[in-house]
């Protein structure tokens, strides 16, 4: 018997299993808001350089605020005061004839700036003055934050498959809301990017931990249902984000507002059970039984359990279990592991570049930065709602790859319609951002059924930490636009269609047990009757669960 046969007896999607997966929800919103907490933080108002230095005589205390920006900072092209520079001396003249100020000596600014705060309050840019020379650094702090996400994911995907997926799981909470936390007390920014980074460190351990915790608890045919909800968590982050961040304008008191919400994660971890397919292939068959007991107790399947003893479960997965421990290095050792952790790695290193990539440009097209915001998380319900119907009818390599081209093909649209069609852009985009979010939530489930599960969660950690260095480049792309207005419209597009191709050399899941070992993987562990276990098909499995249901009844 298989885990997958004992889980469908114990019903592989009852109460214990929404019970974990509600918890496992409640416990990933604010990591959205994590994610696009740069968006907020580190936006540069509209500012120019305070020339309270050139009033020496005190005349301008009989100008309006309009005529001292006359006399003292050059205009653009625009009409709007420069950003980083001031004239040298008060230039009077220029109440009278504004239209001859080219030629005028002007200076960068002397006494820094004055910020609009209409939109915010303070931001990182306003707080340390993070504007002209000095421009990217407020983007700077959120690519060291992914950087952080980055090692931490394959630091967590370390520690969950050596100490187990729930203590690990309690460690990310704490440390994740303690780092948050201290971030905001930051006296400098050297201080506050320092924080950033134990922040993304720490909290990506939720995500991967989570996730592969819901998956391992249910049975084969809910997996892709369970995957459409686990990441519907990150949809609701990114739809409630924006909303917060509208009401409360001051990045501190807004990382604190973000940061918060982990308490109730603290609280309902004693709720969350440890993976019983971890337990026993780690040897601990008396607490998977404990577990095991819960789920049916739950489930309203006591009868189950109640014939089966702790040292039968040691023979429902026969793996090299206690025999070794297995580490990052088991990705690459065979051949078939290999090739698996260069495409994973290559598709979640683009599909989380690009889904990025499209978030962060939130102010490219002209458009309210907290409607775009909005708009892009809202796309992404109708978005993978439609993920459930897809990977039925199409399996999971093809709706990879079909949601990756048709971000692509956004971004070639996008490229050829005027800058000043600023709806028609914002629309484009919105669809683009709807595909990506069908490609991201698609690469999450159909990476958990990829790996085998004495590995799985090396193999999610891996593939996190790919895709956070996705991420952490993300926002140095848009930094592009500075060379040329489209490059980094052309990087991400190369980057989707890349991985479209990508994506479709991967092996199908849809319907197949998750693999157990890496024998599993390589196609070389057969069950009794010769028959490969991978290639084991659901319809075979459900015949026989069939067949065992009437001989019991």
């Amino acid at each position: 018997m298989r885990f997958e046969d004992l889980l469908s007896e114990l019903n592989g999607f009852g109460r214990f299993q929404k019970m974990v997966l509600c918890i496992n929800f409640l416990g990933r919103f604010s990591l959205g808001c994590h994610f696009l907490l740069g968006n907020f933080i580190a936006a540069i108002p509209s500012h120019h350089c305070n020339i309270s230095s050139l009033d020496v005589d005190g005349v301008f205390e009989n100008l309006s605020q309009e005529e001292r920006l006359t006399v003292g900072v050059p205009a653009q092209e625009d009409g709007t005061p420069a950003s980083c520079h001031m004239f040298s001396h008060p230039q009077f003249q220029l109440l009278i004839n504004s239209s001859s100020s080219s030629d005028l000596p002007v200076v960068e600014c002397q006494n820094g700036w004055h910020f609009d705060n209409s939109t915010f309050i303070s931001t990182l840019a306003t707080q340390w003055d993070l504007v002209c020379d000095k421009r990217a650094l407020g983007k700077l702090t959120t690519t060291i934050f992914f950087l952080g996400v980055m090692f931490g994911a394959a630091a967590f995907g370390s520690l969950s498959a050596m100490f187990g997926r729930k203590p690990m799981l309690l460690v990310s909470y704490i440390l994740g809301m303690g780092f948050g936390l201290c971030s905001v007390l930051s006296s400098s920014l050297l201080m506050f990017a320092v924080l950033r980074f134990f922040s993304g460190f720490t909290i990506t351990g939720s995500v991967i931990i989570s996730t592969v915790l819901n998956v391992e608890w249910v049975s084969i045919e809910h997996r892709k249902l369970v995957g459409v909800i686990d990441s519907l968590a990150w949809t609701f982050g990114f739809m409630g984000f924006p909303v917060i961040a509208y009401f409360i304008r001051d990045w501190r008191w807004l990382t604190v507002a973000i940061s918060l919400p982990n308490v109730i994660s603290i609280i309902t971890w004693w709720w969350v059970p440890e993976s019983a397919r971890w337990l026993i292939v780690n040897g601990k068959a008396d607490k998977a039984h404990y577990y095991l007991k819960k789920c049916a107790a739950m489930n309203h399947k006591k009868e189950v359990t109640a014939r089966i003893k702790p040292e039968d479960l040691s023979k429902i997965i026969v793996t090299d279990r206690g025999s070794r421990k297995y580490s990052y290095l088991d990705l690459v050792r065979t051949p078939k592991m290999r090739r698996l952790s260069l495409l994973t790695g290559i598709t979640w290193f683009s599909v989380a570049t690009v889904a990025y990539g499209i978030s962060f440009n939130i102010t490219g097209f002209g458009l309210n930065m907290y409607l775009t915001q909005f708009v892009y998380g809202a796309i992404e319900i109708p978005a993978k709602f439609c993920i459930y119907y897809l990977l039925d009818k199409f399996g999971r390599h093809v709706t990879q790859a079909g949601s990756l081209l048709f971000v692509g093909i956004s971004f070639i649209i996008n490229i050829f319609i005027p800058k000043e069609k600023t709806v028609i852009r914002t629309v484009i985009a919105v669809l683009g951002k709807g595909c990506s979010a069908t490609s991201f939530g698609t690469v999450i489930l159909y990476t958990s059924e990829l790996y085998p599960t004495v590995v799985r969660q090396n193999g999610m950690g891996y593939t996190s930490f790919i895709a956070r260095f996705g991420v952490s480049v993300a926002p140095l792309i848009l930094l592009s636009n500075d060379v040329w207005s489209y490059f980094s419209q052309v990087i991400l597009c190369f980057l989707a269609l890349s991985a479209a191709f990508v994506a479709y050399q991967l092996p199908e899941t849809s319907g197949k047990c998750l693999p157990e070992t890496i024998d599993d993987i390589e196609g070389i562990r057969k069950d009794k009757n010769g028959l490969l276990l991978q290639d084991r098909k659901m319809e075979e499995k459900d015949n026989r669960r069939g067949t065992l249901f009437i001989f019991k009844h």
